[in-house]
Parts: structure tokens; C-alpha cells; sequence
């Protein structure tokens, strides 16, 4: 899904769903920081991986059905499982190098400050 932003601004958001779900996002802007929201419930900081890569940041993870579950009838099932990759391409003026995130109660934040003289490489950010 493709999105306009001014040139300044995040430019794509893509999914890759290779499950069956995808987090929905928010995205937030402040004179020094842009803010990243990700609903994630029902998974753990461990299941999340956070990366910069070619200019995008990059979320992915896996959440799984718990074995509990595996024997027996489904009758109703709306909780997802399944892997999920979303990646949003990064504005010109992100300071990768001090990127970010910590995750509560089912959200990840991520924020990404703002230099306008920042060269962006590629990273994994820690999840607090």
C-alpha cells in the first residue's frame, strides 16, 4: 500500500503478511522526533525483531497459537497468529544511529529523532 507524504515524510508503508496478519501502525510527528506506534497484543518483546534496512524501518515477528489449543474443536477464533512483516520507508532527516524502542502492554513504540545531517545505515534496534 502506497501512501503520499511530502518529501520530508515517510513515503511507503508496506505489508508482508506470510501469516495471516499484519499490526496496524500509527505514526506521529514533533519538532524532534517522529513516533511509531505498533499494536501487537498478545505477543512478547522476544517475538519482535526491529531493524533498519535500506532506508526503512522494518518490524516482523511471529506469534504462535498456544499448544494448549492444538487438540480439539475451534469454534471461534479471532486472536491472530502467523508471521508479519511491516516496513515504512524512513524520511531523509531520521537519526538511525539513536533510533529507539520499547515495548508495553501489546504496543511498540519506536522513536526515530530527527538530523537533518544524519548519513542513515542499517541497524537492529534493542526493544526496552
Amino acid at each position: 500500500m502506497s501512501l503520499y507524504w511530502p518529501e520530508h515524510k515517510f513515503g511507503h508503508f508496506e505489508n508482508s503478511v506470510s501469516g495471516s496478519w499484519a499490526p496496524s501502525f500509527d505514526v506521529h510527528e514533533n519538532e524532534n522526533e517522529f513516533i511509531v506506534n505498533a499494536e501487537l497484543p498478545g505477543i512478547t518483546k522476544e517475538q519482535i525483531n526491529v531493524d533498519v534496512r535500506e532506508n526503512a524501518l522494518v518490524i516482523s515477528g511471529e506469534t504462535k497459537r498456544d499448544e494448549k489449543y492444538e487438540e480439539g474443536n475451534i469454534h471461534i477464533q479471532e486472536h491472530s497468529y502467523g508471521s508479519f512483516t511491516r516496513a515504512i520507508s524512513l524520511p531523509r532527516n531520521v537519526k538511525t544511529s539513536d533510533i529507539t524502542a520499547k515495548f508495553e502492554q501489546g504496543i511498540l513504540e519506536v522513536t526515530l529523532p530527527k538530523d537533518e545531517n544524519e548519513v542513515p545505515s542499517d541497524r537492529k534496534i534493542d526493544i526496552q
